[in-house]
């Protein structure tokens, strides 16, 4: 695993030109109560579509 140092700032090069969106997509992907709460949702989900309760939830305006 590579060694990652928060504290510099060569660490955060690849984030300078990245989409708000994709900064926050990346947050929800890491969040363990977001990934849950998806999984249960598209499992019940008919279309497999994010539900409007779902999206508001978790402030979702983009789609994946």
């Amino acid at each position: 695993m590579p060694e990652f140092d928060w504290r510099s700032p060569d660490s955060y090069k690849s984030l300078q030109n990245a989409e708000i969106t994709d900064i926050a997509s990346e947050c929800l992907r890491r969040n363990a109560d977001y990934r849950r709460e998806y999984e249960a949702m598209i499992a019940s989900s008919p279309d497999g579509e994010a539900t409007t309760e779902f999206r508001r939830r978790w402030g979702i305006c983009f789609r994946p």
